[in-house]
């Protein structure tokens, strides 16, 4: 009996990976890793950006034709290694346009400075909000007048997660 080497039938077939193809071995520093993958994940998300604009009053003849093509991604996330996205729960900032189930791009590297939109973490519950800087302390206010502001006390665990840049939300 022959031990190690292949075997006839062995591995996953080619093609039915994530890819949907072959894939290639590729030594990359560890270093760059995630923004390889990033890469990858995103080298195919392209989508058209036409060379008319489109008019809120009334209708205007389109171009006929694709301007370029765009990756969202170039347009939203202006730090790769430091943003997330997180959805939308509640109403308590509705007055600030977002919904239930809207997504936000969310930059940790950003300085959350006074009237910021942040997400933070409160006693380990996430929530979005506005931060202002009372006589007392951090205050975080809602944008609906049902909601109360919740004023950070010194015995909570308190952590901003990052300052919301974008908002994206089905119409």
């Amino acid at each position: 009996m022959t031990r190690g080497g292949r075997r006839a039938g062995a591995g996953r077939p080619k093609g039915t990976g994530k890819f949907g193809e072959e894939t290639i071995p590729v030594r990359v520093p560890k270093s760059m890793a995630h923004k390889v993958d990033g890469w990858v994940r995103s080298a195919g998300s392209s989508i058209p950006l036409f060379g008319a604009t489109v008019r809120a009053g009334g209708p205007t003849s389109a171009d006929d034709f694709v301007e370029d093509r765009v990756n969202l991604h170039d347009y939203v996330v202006r730090s790769p290694d430091t943003t997330f996205l997180v959805r939308v729960a509640g109403d308590s900032m509705i007055d600030a346009g977002l919904q239930e189930g809207d997504l936000l791009v969310v930059d940790r590297s950003l300085p959350a400075t006074e009237g910021k939109m942040i997400v933070a973490a409160v006693d380990g519950d996430l929530t979005v909000k506005f931060l202002r800087r009372g006589k007392t302390g951090v205050e975080l206010h809602p944008a609906n007048p049902n909601y109360k502001v919740i004023h950070v006390g010194p015995e909570q665990a308190f952590e901003i997660m990052g300052v919301v840049t974008t908002v994206v939300h089905d119409v």
